[in-house]
């Protein structure tokens, strides 16, 4: 499986109508979490996140929203932000243009963002105008780091360097709150938190 762990400026150059970092002078970082909520995940990683006072930006898929409400009411009620992933995870290179955007519709209707990351990265630029029209509205955020989370190959501590490594101010950081990803996210989550807050950093959420 190849991907950027930290994204290549090149890239940000080309697709320069989707954010992929924050501009800050501030030792500020941005931690978000894609595919929840998940039942024991996302709590995890809520706890995580209030015992040093972080917010962050959570990724919502439509189907789990409607599955766990609670958890996603927890996310609301903390105040983290949420931005729509879609209601079924769905690949915008492998899906039709009208499929696609009636997918983002539906999970609009339960996830109240101006925020849409989505999933594997993959947006055609046509899906892409879309979004910004009336119908959706939306501010599609990429990221600068990937912890590599959802990778099979990747150990915990190398997740965990993954960020350390190549996380700068203004850096947009993806972690999974999700099945796949729970082992990792929660061995090295907590040594972010841990190691940045010891440097000064605080955990900022996304805005619209």
């Amino acid at each position: 499986m190849f991907y950027f762990v930290k994204t290549p400026g090149w890239l940000k150059k080309i697709y320069s109508d989707r954010v992929w970092e924050i501009a800050t002078t501030e030792k500020q970082l941005f931690l978000t979490f894609d595919d929840g909520p998940h039942p024991a995940v996302t709590p995890f990683v809520l706890d995580e996140l209030q015992k040093v006072g972080a917010k962050a930006t959570f990724f919502c898929i439509g189907k789990n929203v409607v599955a766990h409400p609670e958890i996603y009411s927890r996310i609301l009620d903390e105040g983290h932000a949420v931005g729509n992933h879609t209601f079924n995870h769905l690949n915008g290179w492998k899906t039709g243009d009208a499929i696609y955007l009636d997918d983002i519709a539906e999970a609009k209707k339960y996830i109240d963002s101006k925020l849409f990351r989505p999933p594997y990265g993959r947006i055609s630029s046509f899906q892409q105008k879309q979004l910004k029209a009336d119908r959706f509205e939306l501010k599609t955020i990429m990221w600068t780091v990937l912890s590599g989370d959802f990778d099979t190959s990747v150990n915990n501590e190398r997740c965990l360097q993954n960020v350390v490594l190549h996380a700068k101010e203004g850096s947009v950081i993806v972690f999974h709150d999700s099945e796949k990803a729970g082992e990792k996210v929660k061995f090295a989550l907590p040594r972010v938190l841990n190691y940045f807050s010891g440097k000064g950093f605080s955990f900022e959420k996304l805005s619209a």
